[in-house]
């Protein structure tokens, strides 16, 4: 006689003084599926690096990205990636790229402050044509994660600014010494980024990034400002001249005693070749030891350090940029559902 089965439940039945029944094993393995949760997806992190007038190209990367299907969790800056990322985090990228095309020499020169202290700039221009075109949301209240680096010009120390007003964390992240004065914010006196975290890899990970692809604008410009290269001429009477003047060798001006003797580069190019061997060099140590799953490096060297007026140029280099490493990005799997 077959031994007596006890009802304990649903779907839930044992034999008397035997073990459970295939039916109970079954449904257990099933409720355990159940309860487990799908994988959760990675959180893409987007840091963009410093580089000046070549930072147009950040657009350019940011659009090849999207019309892939990816589309960042997160974005964070430095310098000129702070003042891409925070008009992308905002939604204003469209308006922003509208206006970078827009933009003449003219219209660069327009916004040059002359500084007696701090800087040769004093961006006060450039902060109000900002103030009066974009909304200046606080980082709290962005479409999009977004953080930006500064530096401590009192300890060194490497700021992230994540919270409060987002022109006031780029204005602070932009500062490049020599060129923007510095800031006050919070008693701190704040510099360019640059200066500690070129490529904020290491921010886009503390903010939460699983997967960060982060965009060096730096990777091919040692050198570049120290070789000679013909003088364009500008129309005479054009501001462009001053451009130009600035930008050029200020010792042509001056007499030299022998033909012979090597031509020295600019003050412009050797602050600009300073900063950019300072710049490499940080970003190879610090990716050396937090390396990201993605570097975009576009091919920037024909552009000098106040070329802002060639944003269609670096644009377009930057989606050049992804494109050559979008086996690599597709190879993640990231794509946004």
């Amino acid at each position: 006689m077959p031994p007596k089965k006890i009802t304990l439940g649903k779907d839930k039945e044992i034999e008397a003084g035997g073990r459970a029944g295939e039916k109970d094993r079954v449904h257990r393995q099933s409720s355990g599926r159940r309860r487990m949760s799908a994988p959760r997806r990675p959180r893409i992190g987007l840091a963009l690096g410093s580089g000046s007038a070549r930072g147009w190209a950040h657009v350019g990367v940011i659009r090849a990205l999207e019309e892939a299907g990816i589309r960042p969790d997160l974005v964070c800056g430095t310098s000129i990636g702070a003042l891409v990322g925070a008009a992308y985090a905002s939604g204003e990228l469209d308006r922003f790229e509208q206006w970078l095309l827009g933009m003449g020499i003219r219209d660069v020169v327009a916004f040059m402050d002359v500084s007696l202290s701090g800087g040769l700039l004093k961006g006060d221009r450039l902060m109000e044509f900002l103030r009066n075109n974009f909304v200046d949301l606080s980082l709290e209240e962005l479409d999009m994660p977004f953080a930006a680096v500064a530096t401590s010009l009192e300890t060194g120390a490497e700021v992230w600014l994540r919270q409060g007003s987002t022109l006031e964390a780029v204005r602070a992240s932009i500062a490049l010494p020599g060129l923007f004065t510095p800031v006050v914010n919070d008693g701190a006196i704040l510099v360019d980024g640059g200066l500690v975290n070129p490529v904020p890899v290491s921010l886009a990970r503390a903010m939460g990034a699983d997967i960060v692809i982060a965009v060096d604008l730096n990777s091919d410009i040692l050198g570049r400002h120290l070789r000679e290269r013909p003088v364009q001429e500008a129309p005479a009477g054009n501001v462009g001249d001053l451009l130009r003047r600035l930008q050029g060798n200020l010792l042509s001006l001056m007499p030299s005693f022998s033909s012979d003797e090597p031509r020295l580069p600019s003050m412009l190019d050797v602050l600009a070749s300073g900063i950019n061997i300072m710049q490499v060099r940080i970003t190879r140590s610090r990716m050396a030891g937090d390396p990201p799953e993605v570097i975009v490096a576009p091919q920037l060297a024909h552009l000098s350090l106040l070329d802002f007026h060639r944003a269609k140029e670096a644009i377009d280099r930057g989606r050049q940029a992804v494109e050559a490493v979008m086996h690599s990005i597709s190879a993640l799997g990231i794509r946004t559902p």
